[in-house]
């Protein structure tokens, strides 16, 4: 046999190249248009929030500069000694020449125009000048400005041109009284009086001085106060505290060996010009270099000249202003660090100012050889590229300057906002996305102020916000929100869809938001986005999303959209076409009345909830979703009930109830917290309720599988190897285990519940085990009054027998009671989340019932429990005490005393080690099936809780799945991006491309060998021994993986390499058994659907590879398929059936248990079996869409469907076969019975060609073929008699029957045998087993045999046909 990958890349000779392009082409495409199963984010995704980014762009301690000392030691006239001057020297001070006028004037000149130039910056501050100060004058104006500012900060400009450097001490220079002498100030002193918080800015040559000393004296003071703090006694703590210095700001002119430049063109207080005049100082600086001789006429006088006011932009003045404000901010932005950047550029107005005048000054002043300093020290700037941009603005307005004052020509507007808007366009259309940010962003805020540009930016911000909450981030550290926020006063029309878009991204990401935005009347700009019905529907579901956040726990927000109307806004659009529109308006509903009566008595008054009922059957599961959080809400609430009001919940209890059989198990989690908040409300009524089922089921005898401990009920385990560990499942930390029924004790388990009543976690050791179905619950002598699976099963099933109407003041039908019953049906829902949350309602409420009914002996029995070693949420009893540990009788399946959970341990099973000298057991013997509420594994470690009433949390208010966030994270994630699909150059991409290609190959290269003809099909190519007794087997159509199920797990072989992929445990309860299995998916990424004969569905992912196997979705597909429930075939007809099947497996005495049908490209599932109806599932919309009704008494035991032709056969237990046709009503669409097999049907099976026939087969052996539209077979063959399985290969015509007179017989169409298979290669020959089931691949001439002695072998057509 050559292998199959060689076969894979042989080229079929049969075609031409030409035609095997074409036809591979034509099949590739048939690929690309096949819909894919459970493929949406809700089966990808957990269902939880994004983890919130910690939000940093809030300036938590806003500041403001309240008071300015401007300390000017000049002393005009007389150079200080230290200093020689050059000739001709810098000689301006504020743009004054001190030598103009006499030297007083000039020094109150100074002073004032110094004053003036910082009130360009501060107006409000209170500003004190000190002129050539003496050292108390220094001293009395730093306390009482500090006095007056209290906690708010303190400017100290000192200029000391005309005193001697500042001394390596760390003094400053001042004068006495007379001015006769210069007198040091240490920088010691003046901290004192200045306190902080406190800017400083020093003015002086070797200014670098000062700020070493100024840090020297912080640390000394840092270290006093550390001294004080340790040792009280000690004299330093005797003394005034200094204080503290950490928050202190210092800008200095040079370092501490450099002098001041003298150059005589610039001003002498250069550094002070750059601070506070920075435009006319850049514009000189500018027409001083070589560069400038490129702008013809310009000159220092004409500078002067520019018209305009710096603090209007649309004038040159303003406009030069604005843009380097722009480019400074800019600059800063890109090379500070961000926590750095928020605290010199965005917490204080005077300070932002300063810092981005100081990146001007460091340009200007390093150009003479000058270095100013800062403390924080800032990363060198000066060389930053943006400075050319800066270079080019001012060129341009200068190159305009002649003909402007000459000839009065209009100022042409700079093109920067709009270059640079372009320069952000282009990092966002073509750059990848693991790069630096765009350092255009704070050019973009600035535009936002522009009217003209306003609009392209806001385009070009939502863009950038859509990149991800990365972005969102960026945004608000840049300072974007008063800037979007202010806009909200905006009426223009054309921004309206803009700023919707960037507000449900910024909220997306920080919800804290929605206090700004109630408290600016924000809200009332979307509610009135909403109310628009000419915008589009995208814009006003991200109205109605922001809406949404605003009310979500935040009182006011709810009040002020109350008063907005928002109630009768969302109820107008909850029939709107778009889902996603319909989805936020209900999630919006449910969180404005969500604890907020008069919003729910205002959805009374409009009657909102009948009008949500149509939601519950919205073909999109997370709208349904939407609507079941929205009603849960509105039963929630904790506030008074009247009779009206308890009407309304019992109507809205009883429309949830019809959910109780949804496909989408999110709407079934959103379904148990809603009825949990009923729960809450009337508390006392289901106690009532819980008391009375616990009677019930304690007192009645189940007739199930549960109950009997037949051996034939479990897989044999006598003879089985020993095999490795099973694969943990993710989906499955929490497994209900099948057990015998000697394995299985009763005891007690720890419950350990987080303070908040969150869910607790169990270690391996401490998991309660049950002796069969019997009640852990409520008789005087058993103090066990926690339910567990085992008695919530039983009880669900009880309440199908026993008449509940002997209920203390309950009536037997009330909602009460079938709401217990809904929840009781939960608790047993195949996806475990949702029977975790069941089961803490139900526990909640049993609890809650027993303590009630005995509270004395409870409270006895918890003070004289032992100790236990769990956390201290543990406890039962508000009194204390702790839960017994499982006492010495209870067979703890770890034979350990339980643990307390840590929280290293991983997620997943206990592990499984086959016992030493002794058959291993069935992984099924690892768990009990009886287990506690909301066991998650180990992973969750219990909080440390202080509520010493751990018991009663099991529902809280506080009980919830997750949607709403889950559903925010839309908003949060780029909405404009190409999906990874869809973008050709992905790797998703180019993955499906290699699989459809492979497709295509095996289509091609195996009609190729079916076309010649099969002559023999025995050569066997696998052969190995499974870990279960195979029940089903089924072949993935194109890859070499074959799925072999036994009772409750699945195993995965590779039959080309002859090893086993995986194995893992299904999570079927366990007196029911796997009967069908689909590849859904199979072209693409391949899912596994199992169906198991108590009509559960449960779909796999991640199987077969090194991952873990994950559990995508599960639900009931049929729901009253309970095996109890089984009809038993009559004596005559069917006993051959049944001797065939106890043959085979006791557990299926008279049932068929689920048969399936899969259509990929409509992507509906077809199901039945043990009932009397054929359901249809839409996978898509996760909902049933019709019910066939089969018209018989029997079972349906085959399934096969055709999309094309809309047609459906069953075959059936009582011998007929049935076609129906699914596009006509219930009464009408059973269009044909065959009614020729006298016995049990094991197959029929629908020919896909458009002419196909059916093909059936019942266990006497006869085959008959059937035209659908003709009444009689056209053609019957007959075969072994005793068919225990069989299939018919979709290509190749051929057909296998497997006997329970262990042999194997293919047939071809004409009904001759082309082989007959009865001994294993190997092995000594030995006899095949009695087959069990067996199964042909869709396309290659392979059959795979499982048989009763646990081996399972592939056989296929001889070797040489192959090789040809």
């Amino acid at each position: 046999m050559i292998s199959y990958r060689a076969l894979m890349k042989m080229d079929v000779e049969l075609h031409s190249p030409a035609l095997a392009l074409a036809e591979e082409e034509e099949a590739d495409m048939n690929d690309w248009k096949l819909p894919l199963a459970f493929m949406k984010k809700r089966h990808s995704e957990k269902i939880e929030g994004s983890k919130a980014l910690a939000q940093s762009w809030r300036m938590k301690d806003r500041m403001k500069t309240v008071s300015v000392a401007l300390v000017l030691c000049l002393n005009v006239g007389v150079d200080p000694p230290d200093v020689v001057k050059t000739s001709p020297c810098a000689r301006l001070e504020c743009w004054i020449d001190p030598l103009s006028m006499s030297p007083q004037k000039a020094l109150e000149a100074i002073g004032g125009n110094l004053q003036k130039q910082y009130e360009n910056w501060q107006p409000r501050a209170r500003y004190k000048q000190s002129l050539d100060p003496t050292v108390d004058e220094v001293k009395k104006l730093c306390t009482s400005l500090r006095r007056n500012a209290k906690e708010e900060r303190v400017l100290f400009h000192y200029n000391g041109h005309g005193v001697p450097r500042p001394t390596v001490n760390g003094e400053i220079w001042v004068f006495n009284k007379n001015y006769t002498q210069y007198i040091p100030l240490s920088i010691y002193d003046l901290q004192t009086w200045m306190g902080s918080p406190s800017i400083f800015v020093y003015d002086c040559s070797n200014a670098g001085i000062i700020v070493k000393s100024f840090k020297q004296f912080a640390l000394q003071r840092e270290q006093e106060l550390e001294v004080a703090a340790i040792n009280p006694s000690h004299p330093l703590a005797q003394m005034p505290l200094p204080p503290s210095m950490k928050n202190c700001i210092q800008l200095a002119a040079c370092e501490a060996t450099e002098l001041l430049p003298m150059n005589p063109d610039l001003p002498a207080d250069l550094f002070t010009s750059c601070l506070t005049t920075p435009i006319k100082i850049a514009l000189r600086w500018f027409c001083m270099q070589k560069s400038a001789k490129l702008v013809p006429g310009v000159t220092l006088d004409l500078i002067e000249k520019i018209p305009g006011r710096l603090n209007d932009r649309r004038t040159p003045l303003g406009e030069l202003n604005w843009i380097f404000t722009a480019i400074t901010d800019t600059i800063a932005w890109n090379v500070l660090p961000r926590d750095l950047f928020q605290k010199l550029f965005r917490q204080d107005l005077l300070v932002a100012s300063l810092f981005r005048n100081f990146l001007l000054a460091e340009r200007i002043m390093r150009s003479y050889n000058c270095t100013p300093v800062s403390s924080p020290r800032l990363p060198p700037t000066y060389m930053h590229a943006m400075w050319q941009a800066w270079d080019l603005a001012v060129d341009i307005c200068l190159s305009q300057l002649p003909t402007i004052i000459e000839e009065g020509t209009a100022f042409r507007n700079s093109p920067f906002f709009a270059e640079q808007l372009t320069a952000f366009q282009v990092w966002l259309t073509m750059g990848v996305e693991n790069r630096n940010p765009p350092e255009q962003l704070p050019i973009v805020l600035q535009v936002l102020l522009s009217q003209v540009h306003r609009l392209r930016a806001l385009d070009l911000l939502g863009k950038f916000l859509d990149l991800g909450p990365w972005a969102v981030s960026l945004a608000l550290s840049v300072g974007i929100f008063p800037y979007v926020l202010k806009l909200l006063q905006s009426s223009a029309r054309e921004l309206r869809p803009l700023l919707v878009f960037i507000w449900a991204k910024i909220l997306a990401v920080d919800s804290s938001c929605q206090a700004d935005l109630v408290k600016d009347n924000g809200h009332k700009y979307f509610l009135s986005v909403l109310a628009d019905n000419y915008m589009p529907a995208e814009h006003r579901t991200m109205a109605v999303f922001i809406l949404a956040v605003i009310v979500n726990s935040y009182t006011t927000g709810q009040e002020a959209c109350l008063q907005g109307n928002l109630i009768a806004n969302c109820l107008e659009q909850l029939s709107d076409p778009h889902p996603l529109l319909r989805q936020w308006v209900a999630i919006c509903l449910g969180r404005i009345w969500q604890n907020f009566d008069p919003a729910r008595w205002c959805g009374v008054r409009d009657s909102a909830h009948e009008k949500l009922y149509t939601l519950l059957s919205d073909p999109i599961p997370e709208v349904r979703c939407a609507a079941v959080f929205a009603l849960g809400t509105f039963v929630g609430n904790s506030a008074e009930r009247t009779d009206h009001s308890t009407t309304i919940d019992h109507n809205v209890a009883m429309m949830l109830a019809q959910l109780i059989n949804d496909g989408s198990p999110v709407v079934r989690k959103e379904l148990v917290v809603a009825l949990s908040h009923l729960v809450v409300q009337y508390e006392s009524n289901f106690c009532t309720v819980a008391l009375q089922f616990i009677e019930e089921e304690k007192n009645y005898t189940v007739p199930s599988p549960a109950n009997t401990a037949e051996p034939g009920n479990l897989t044999p385990v006598r003879d089985s190897p020993a095999i490795p560990r099973l694969r943990s499942v993710n989906s499955y930390t929490n497994i209900r285990a099948a057990t015998t029924a000697r394995n299985l004790n009763k005891s007690l388990q720890n419950l350990n519940l987080n303070e908040d009543g969150g869910q607790g976690a169990f270690s391996p050791g401490n998991i309660s085990t049950s002796s069969s179905a019997s009640s852990t619950l409520g008789s005087p002598d058993n103090d066990e009054y926690i339910l567990s699976f085992e008695t919530i099963d039983k009880m669900r099933r009880v309440s199908s027998y026993s008449s509940l109407n002997s209920l203390i003041g309950v009536s037997f039908n009330s909602v009460y009671t079938q709401i217990w019953r809904v929840l009781l049906h939960l608790a047993a829902d195949p996806f475990p989340e949702v029977s975790d949350l069941a089961m803490r309602v139900l526990n909640s409420i049993a609890y809650k019932a027993t303590m009630n009914a005995r509270p004395q002996k409870i409270l006895d029995y918890a003070h004289s429990a032992p100790a236990s070693p769990t956390s201290k949420g543990t406890h039962i009893h508000p009194a204390g005490g702790s839960p017994p540990m499982p006492s010495t009788s209870s067979s703890s399946l770890t034979n350990e005393v339980p643990k307390p959970p840590s929280r290293d341990q991983p997620a997943s099973r206990p592990p499984y080690t086959p016992t030493l000298g002794g058959p291993a057991q069935p992984h099924s013997h690892q768990f009990p099936r009886t287990r506690k509420m909301f066991d998650k594994g180990p992973e969750q470690a219990t909080e440390d809780g202080d509520d010493p009433g751990g018991h009663r949390n099991y529902i809280c208010p506080a009980l919830q799945t997750g949607l709403c966030d889950w559903s925010a994270k839309y908003f949060a994630q780029p909405v404009k991006k190409i999906p990874e699909e869809h973008d050709l150059e992905s790797q998703v991409r180019m993955e499906r491309q290699w699989r459809f290609l492979r497709n295509t190959r095996v289509r091609r290269q195996s009609r190729s060998i079916t076309q010649r003809g099969i002559s023999r099909l025995d050569d066997q190519i696998f052969i190995n021994r499974n870990p279960g007794v195979p029940s089903v087997v089924k072949f993935h159509p194109f890859n070499t993986c074959i799925a072999v199920a036994d009772k409750d797990s699945i195993c995965f072989w590779d039959w080309e390499k002859g090893e086993r992929l995986d194995y893992f445990y299904n999570g079927n309860p366990r007196y029911t058994r796997i009967t069908a299995m689909e590849y859904l998916n199979g072209h693409d990424c391949s899912l596994l659907l199992t169906a198991t004969d108590d009509g559960a569905l449960r779909i796999w992912k991640n199987f077969a590879d090194q991952k873990n196997p994950e559990m995508v979705t599960a639900w009931q597909g049929l729901s009253d398929m309970l095996p109890t429930t089984r009809g038993q075939p009559s004596a005559g007809a069917h006993s051959l059936a049944r001797r065939v099947s106890i043959y085979l497996d006791r557990s299926k005495q008279g049932g068929a248990g689920m048969v399936v049908d899969w259509e990929q490209d409509t992507g509906l599932l077809m199901t039945s079996g043990d009932v009397r109806v054929i359901r249809i599932w839409d996978t898509d919309r996760e909902m049933k869409v019709q019910d066939i009704p089969t018209g018989a008494d029997s079972c349906v035991t085959s399934l096969s469907c055709d999309s094309q032709r809309s047609l459906v056969v069953a075959g059936l237990g009582d011998g007929s076969v049935r076609v129906f046709d699914r596009r006509m009503g219930p009464n009408e669409c059973r269009v044909m019975t065959y009614r020729e097999h006298g016995a049990w049907v094991v197959k029929a099976h629908l020919q896909k060609e458009t002419d196909g026939h059916i093909i059936s087969v019942s266990v006497n052996g006869d085959v008959r073929f059937f035209e659908p539209r003709s009444p009689d077979s056209v053609n019957v063959l007959q075969t072994v008699k005793g068919l225990t399985a069989l299939d018919i290969h979709p290509q190749a015509n051929l057909f296998a029957c497997g006997s329970m007179n262990q042999f194997i017989a293919v047939y071809n169409s004409n009904g001759d045998v082309i082989s007959n298979i009865k001994y294993y290669d190997g092995f000594m020959g030995q006899r095949i087993g009695a087959i069990s089931c067996l199964a042909f691949h869709p396309y290659w001439p392979h059959l795979a045999v499982g048989s009763n002695d646990y081996y399972m072998s592939i056989y296929s057509a001889e070797k040489r046909l192959e090789r040809r």
